[in-house]
């Protein structure tokens, strides 16, 4: 007998993590298993590198089938999904930033750089803000939405599978001169485990904003297209919409800077919005807890 494609226990273990996630945290850094993939993936780094897209597929490859791999020996998607989500320490992050912003620029920019890529230093305190408010939307995918995701569709080999892909990506997938070629497959290969949750958060945005709904929806089909990321604009104007913001715009990653496209038709954010993101992100991930739970607790009785 075949196996059915819905697996109540994935659904159900999925969705309980992130609350485990949101009641305890992550595990410590020293012993996370994600800060240990990191390590043995800069090594296999070290011994791969060259200025080549193959090799750099060989890098994604070897790092995607580690994560598969060691999804298949844990088991249990409970666990599996409690090391791949990260959504408490997403918002501990942001807070702190925010309780910064309000006292203290420089220790606020000082912080920047656990959220953000860009160069904080010469950021005011609208432009700090902005950055938070964008790294928690576009980390409510990353670091919540899109492992719960895989998980309830794969079990743990999903959630350990794709936090394999988004970790390489924050490792090598980022535009510079070393990793413009080697990063380029973990930057491709993430942009496609995103797409799906990245729409899907913008959805459960609207579900939990319901009177946002129409601006969310006008943004993702205008706006979002625009964003140099085919995932995180999408993200990112779904909480703009519904925060009565206006994201985007000059951003300075070293000697190279971006101009990313205006999204959401608000004001520009300030660091009470921050604390405003954090909660639309926790409920966005509760939701999703919800959904996932009572989908798989019905599908278990239907089939009893």
């Amino acid at each position: 007998m075949s196996r059915p494609l819905v697996r109540p226990a994935w659904l159900i273990g999925a969705g309980v993590a992130v609350l485990v996630d949101r009641a305890l945290g992550e595990p410590p850094t020293p012993i996370h298993p994600v800060a240990c993939f990191g390590r043995a993936m800069t090594a296999l780094e070290r011994s791969l590198y060259r200025d080549s897209r193959w090799m750099g597929v060989v890098h994604a490859t070897l790092g995607t089938g580690a994560g598969l791999v060691t999804g298949l020996l844990v088991r249990s998607t409970v666990v599996a999904n409690y090391v791949a989500v990260g959504g408490r320490s997403l918002a501990e992050a942001a807070s702190a930033v925010a309780r910064s912003l309000d006292l203290d620029l420089e220790r606020a920019r000082s912080l920047l750089p656990t959220l953000v890529g860009r160069d904080p230093s010469d950021l005011d305190a609208p432009e700090v803000a902005r950055a938070v408010i964008e790294s928690v939307a576009e980390n409510t995918v990353d670091a919540i939405v899109a492992p719960t995701v895989w998980a309830a569709a794969l079990g743990p080999a999903g959630a350990l599978g794709y936090r394999a892909v988004n970790t390489m990506d924050a490792m090598v997938g980022h535009h510079s001169t070393r990793f413009e070629n080697y990063g380029w497959a973990s930057a491709r290969l993430d942009d496609v485990v995103n797409w799906i949750p990245a729409r899907l958060t913008a959805a459960l945005v609207a579900l939990v904003r319901p009177r946002s709904v129409t601006t969310i929806v006008r943004g993702v089909r205008t706006q979002a297209p625009l964003h140099p990321s085919p995932n995180a604009g999408v993200s990112e104007v779904a909480f703009a919409a519904a925060l009565g913001l206006r994201l985007g715009g000059r951003n300075r990653y070293d000697d190279r800077v971006e101009i990313r496209p205006p999204l959401g038709y608000g004001r520009t954010g300030t660091g009470d919005d921050i604390d405003d993101a954090i909660r639309l992100s926790r409920d966005v991930s509760l939701a999703l807890a919800a959904l996932l739970v009572g989908t798989g607790v019905a599908v278990a009785v239907a089939r009893a």
